[in-house]
């Protein structure tokens, strides 16, 4: 709802200076007049927090404590400390509530803290029930905004129809401090909301450290720390102009920090506590009842029956079955009690009033005391007045039956709602840094030795001064000072100023007679004045601001004037590459011409991103300039050029898809190759370049599974004819045993890897590189690099269209220069599988099968290849795919390196192996290319391979060797 117009302004966005030109200039130019579009509103927040310790049947009371529906606010139960209870009724009651707010804890039974740890799944029955409960209690047509759980803490935030629309940027975070320090037993759930494109809302649900000493205050105030420390939200994203930075905790407008923060009493007794408190509850609750109290300390009658360890031992209170008399859960009747016309107008000043005996026990509260300490919750932080009793702990069923168990916990406000401003917080910085500000004054003074003034008539030494009045407490020994200038029980709607809160504090009480739990539920309602954007007004602001920016970039400023030269479409400035396969690169080229009076500063980029970052998307395109030189040769510029007036300059756009994942992204028709070119005019306007090509699918990049089903016709037409999108899936046929790719690039390696040494016995010129890894090693390699690609392309749009692969490759070209181009396509192939040869499951299969392979003689390897053929039987295509492939490397083994006639030194590599003694030089260069070739293959064939993992990778190369390795026993 809006109300009159008013002075205040939020700082939660700093405008930043408009640079003309640039991407979203128009939205920051926007966001920089905001002010101008900000219209004032105010809307009411009821937040409620309850523990309820896993009991059942607690969200049947919620309708009765967080409803609006009179009825349910009739049985309201409250200490009646002012003669203002109809405002009270109905502010709890909920008239015209924008945002219902509800933070529980314990919503799953925390004794089983490991149960729920160790799951694989996210059991969404607590947060379905709480959902419901909370739905069926609130008006219709609420929106649900938020509903997170961490384990036993859910957060669940409701807004009007009114309301919903203006709420974005919601993001929700979890901060977990229980067990080892940071399972979710314990901790928060924390969101962030941003109302009307302007006012940002937190949202603090936590459940501390449970437990009375010191101990546990410490871990409770490491919760805190854990908790703001760790909270970081997702930038917020306004107008399309998103924050340098994620917001954390104290970049809000307005906070609110709430749950079972489990501070307790300190220095008092806890049976004087319980039985002085015993005495107020009979007097205050269960009015209407004429049966005798129940016993309080002791009595035979009542049984404690241990419910649950989670915090504190939550207790539920059972009768002892007996005939003559059962468990009574009433108090005094109503006839002893005094009457309510007799109390004082300020209850507070009646020494033997609830409201006295309420401030007399808050200077022990461990809240107060660590603010006062300063080590928490002092920067800016609120409490409402406590007027109710303690929230924890209570006999479950019972009004106001403290903890009767054996551990006899004395009354506590564990339970609480904490609430600040923006204007709060800034407050408590700007007094810090003036105190900062004047220690550092005070000592450049004492160091220039101007620390006594002698112009001053008398001094002051607060250590010796002043003796007749004793001195303060320090509340580190657990004695308190009533008089705190810490109090955070401030609930006022003036400011210093005069000016109007941002935020009233509309009522603070918890619900007594709810009593499914040991804890009492707690209810405040707010009242926030903020600022929201004005649609009406920021549309007329956007309008003015894009008319004054069209105006400035026609009036002298650099213009360029574009002209798509090639590709395959017809439509103007749009490039179309065509058909784009694996690894080929199509190119088109731009005129750019400078036709304006400046001159004009020229770069692309991909989307907001240099062409030149890493990324899938961006790989596929590459751009460049070229300028014609005076011998009419183009010569390539940099990545940026300058046209003078009247210049022109030819952009070069390429396009190729070379990268694996970005293959099987368009295998699987997860993405497409269309992408948008800005050419960015510094200073001037930027031109927009779509850019677009047809995918011809491809065998690389694809499962053994998928290639199997893929006839003798190809991957291209099969996938044409069939009208297939994405993966290939199981409905269709199998073709063959395994991938017909595999057959044709091993049958031609076999093949060509003959011819080679056929060819070195023929020709004078021809050698045969001798280093083991040849032709699979890359740096081994001779063919000029340039060559490389368009090779590779050529073989591999053979394989995709089942066309021949030796009239894919000059006839020109050197036999060992095919064997090398055969070979980079091969392993290219078994590098792009999905799930290679060896898929996970086959290895780990493997991998409990095996002996232990370091020990095992060479002698045992004929029988453990058997072994392993055995085990990969379970997966035939697997299974033959890999014989496939090793018999064709055994075979090339064979060729290289003859045992009749051995070649010339291997150097350095055969000199550091050992062998062993007996075997012939030919041999021995032959282990050495077999271990060789398994090092190469093997992270290629097993999945997934772990490079840092030096054991995995020798058994793996181990595997591959044996089925290398010429069965001989030589």
């Amino acid at each position: 709802m809006e109300e009159p117009a008013r002075d205040q302004t939020n700082q939660s966005v700093v405008s930043d200076p408009v640079e003309v030109g640039v991407p979203q200039s128009l939205a920051r130019a926007v966001l920089s007049r905001r002010s101008e579009y900000l219209r004032p509103c105010q809307i009411r927040v009821k937040l409620g927090t309850w523990n309820v310790a896993a009991c059942p049947g607690t969200d049947k009371d919620l309708a009765s404590w967080f409803a609006e529906d009179a009825e349910a606010a009739k049985t309201i139960s409250t200490v009646d400390i002012s003669n203002e209870r109809s405002e009270l009724t109905r502010s709890v009651r909920g008239e015209g509530f924008d945002l219902y707010v509800l933070g529980l804890q314990e919503v799953v039974d925390l004794n089983r803290t490991g149960e729920y740890m160790s799951r694989i799944y996210v059991d969404n029955g607590p947060m379905e029930k709480w959902t419901a409960a909370l739905e069926a209690a609130i008006p219709q047509g609420y929106q649900l905004v938020v509903s997170e759980q961490m384990t036993g803490l859910l957060l669940l935030v409701y807004a009007s129809p009114t309301i919903a629309p203006t709420i974005s940027n919601v993001s929700t975070q979890q901060v977990g401090t229980g067990l080892l320090g940071y399972f979710g037993n314990k901790g928060a759930v924390v969101t962030r909301l941003v109302l009307g494109e302007a006012t940002k809302l937190l949202f603090v649900n936590c459940h501390l450290a449970s437990g009375a000493g010191l101990a546990a205050l410490e871990r409770r105030c490491w919760d805190v720390g854990q908790i703001v420390s760790k909270t970081q939200f997702d930038p917020v994203v306004i107008g399309g102009v998103a924050d340098d930075d994620g917001d954390g905790i104290g970049d809000e407008d307005f906070a609110f920090w709430f749950g079972d923060l489990n501070f307790r009493l300190d220095g008092l007794p806890g049976d004087d506590i319980r039985r002085l408190l015993t005495l107020h509850a009979r007097g205050e609750y269960d009015l209407s009842s004429d049966k005798p109290p129940p016993p309080i300390e002791g009595d035979d009658g009542i049984i404690v029956m241990r419910a649950s360890e989670s915090d504190d031992d939550t207790t539920t209170m059972s009768s002892m079955h007996s005939r003559d008399h059962s468990f009574d859960q009433s108090f005094d009747s109503a006839s002893s009690l005094p009457d309510p016309d007799d109390f004082p107008e300020d209850p507070s000043q009646d020494p033997a009033s609830l409201q006295a005996t309420i401030d007399s026990l808050l200077p022990h509260d461990q809240l107060r005391r660590i603010i006062a300490q300063q080590r928490l919750f002092h920067d800016g932080w609120k409490e409402g007045s406590i007027s109710f009793l303690p929230t924890f702990k209570y006999d479950v069923g019972t009004f106001g039956l403290f903890d009767t168990s054996e551990k006899q916990r004395a009354p506590s406000w564990c339970d609480r709602i904490l609430y600040r401003t923006r204007k709060d917080k800034e407050a408590y910085d700007k007094k810090v840094e003036e105190m900062k500000e004047a220690k550092i004054k005070d000592d450049e003074m004492r160091a220039r030795g101007l620390e006594e003034d002698d112009d001053v008539l008398f001094s002051y030494d607060p250590d010796t001064d002043g003796e007749d009045h004793p001195p303060k407490v320090s509340s580190d020994d657990g004695a308190y000072d009533e008089y705190d200038e810490y109090d955070i029980n401030d609930a006022g709607v003036g400011s210093e100023d005069g000016s109007r809160d941002q935020i009233s504090l509309d009522c603070y009480i918890s619900h007594q007679r709810i009593t499914s739990s040991d804890h009492k539920p707690v209810i405040s309602t707010f009242t926030l004045n903020y600022d929201a954007v004005d649609p009406e007004k920021k549309a007329r602001i956007h309008a003015e601001i894009a008319f004054e920016l069209d105006r400035a970039e026609n009036e002298g400023r650099p213009g360029v004037t574009l002209i798509v030269e090639g590709g395959h479409g017809q439509t103007d400035g749009v490039v179309d590459f065509g058909e784009v396969g694996f690894f080929e690169t199509h190119s088109c080229a731009m005129t750019i011409a400078n036709t304006s009076s400046a001159a004009a500063s020229l770069e692309f980029l991909n989307g907001s991103r240099p062409i030149e970052e890493d990324s899938a998307g961006a790989q596929w395109l590459k751009t460049s300039f070229h300028r014609p030189d005076d011998d009419g040769s183009k010569g390539k510029l940099g990545a940026s050029v300058t046209l003078e007036p009247g210049e022109t300059v030819s952009a070069v756009i390429e396009a190729r898809v070379s990268e694996i994942s970005h293959v099987r992204a368009l295998n699987d028709a997860s993405c497409k190759l269309e992408d948008v070119l800005v050419l960015h005019v510094e200073g001037g306007k930027d031109h927009f370049v779509p850019v677009h090509g047809t995918w011809l699918p491809s065998c690389f990049g694809r499962s053994i599974d998928e290639l199997i089903r893929v006839p003798e016709c190809g991957i291209r037409k099969f996938v044409k004819d069939n009208n297939i999108q994405g993966t290939i899936t199981y409905d269709w046929d199998v073709h063959c045993s395994a991938p017909r790719e595999l057959f044709r690039l091993t049958e031609a390696i076999q093949t060509v890897a003959e011819r080679c040494v056929a060819d070195e016995a023929m020709l004078e010129n021809m050698t045969i590189p001798r280093d083991p890894g040849w032709p699979l090693d890359p740096s081994t390699w001779t063919i000029e690099v340039a060559k490389q690609d368009t090779l590779k392309a050529a073989l591999i749009s053979s394989l995709d269209a089942d066309s021949p692969l030796a009239d894919a490759l000059p006839v020109e070209l050197l036999s060992t220069q095919k064997l090398e181009i055969y070979s980079s396509v091969l392993l290219l192939f078994l590098a792009s599988l999905i799930d290679g040869l060896i898929p996970p499951h086959l290895w780990a299969k493997l991998s409990i099968g095996l002996p232990n392979l370091a020990t095992l003689p060479i002698t045992a390897w004929p029988d453990v290849k058997n072994h392993i053929l055995d085990l990969l039987s379970s997966s035939p295509s697997h299974n033959i795919a890999f014989v496939f492939f090793t018999a064709t490397l055994a075979r090339v083994v064979a060729e290289l390196n003859p045992a009749a006639q051995p070649p010339p030194a291997l150097g350095a590599l055969t000199r550091r192996l050992s062998f062993r003694p007996g075997e012939t030089e030919a041999v021995r260069r032959r282990r050495a290319r077999e271990r060789r070739y398994a090092e190469l293959a093997g992270p290629l064939l097993f999945r997934p391979s772990d490079d840092k993992d030096k054991a995995k990778r020798d058994r793996e190369r181990t595997v591959l060797e044996m089925f290398l390795r010429k069965d001989d026993r030589s």
